[in-house]
């Protein structure tokens, strides 16, 4: 990497950026036990923890197949991190739900989340992070009107 960071497109600095969170949240499931997570499991379990939207916002954020997003849901509940039920208002749809390990595991990502982002505060200043949260949140709004 010998071209300066400064001169990088800004798809590529997101993708490297991104490192930074993925390799802290794998860190820390491993320490705490949960290594056995597939991909995209943790940000699967983080957003029910802090959204409660229903499971099909949050694959569809994942942007993967029906198929793709069965076989991860199927994944997390055989290893205890999910639960499913049957919706008692329509029979027809299941429920899903974090189990107490599930719980764990997204309480594990968000702390490696909080770390990640209190150092970035701490090199650049909560001003200069707040900017980017917006800068992003406008970005996605622009390509995805919906968010």
């Amino acid at each position: 990497m010998s071209e300066r960071l400064e001169n990088w497109s800004l798809p590529a600095l997101l993708r490297v950026a991104r490192r930074a969170y993925g390799s802290a949240i794998r860190e820390a499931l491993a320490d705490a036990g949960f290594e056995d997570l597939p991909h995209n499991g943790p940000f699967v379990i983080a957003a029910i923890a802090r959204t409660g939207a229903p499971l099909s916002e949050i694959i569809d954020q994942l942007g993967v197949s029906k198929q793709a997003a069965g076989q991860l849901v199927d994944t997390l509940v055989i290893r205890g991190y999910l639960e499913r039920s049957i919706d008692p208002e329509d029979r027809r749809r299941l429920r899903v739900r974090l189990t107490d390990r599930g719980a764990a595991a997204a309480a594990a990502t968000r702390a490696a989340v909080e770390r990640v982002d209190a150092a970035l505060a701490g090199r650049v200043g909560d001003e200069y992070v707040t900017h980017t949260r917006a800068t992003l949140v406008s970005l996605i709004g622009g390509v995805r009107p919906d968010a």
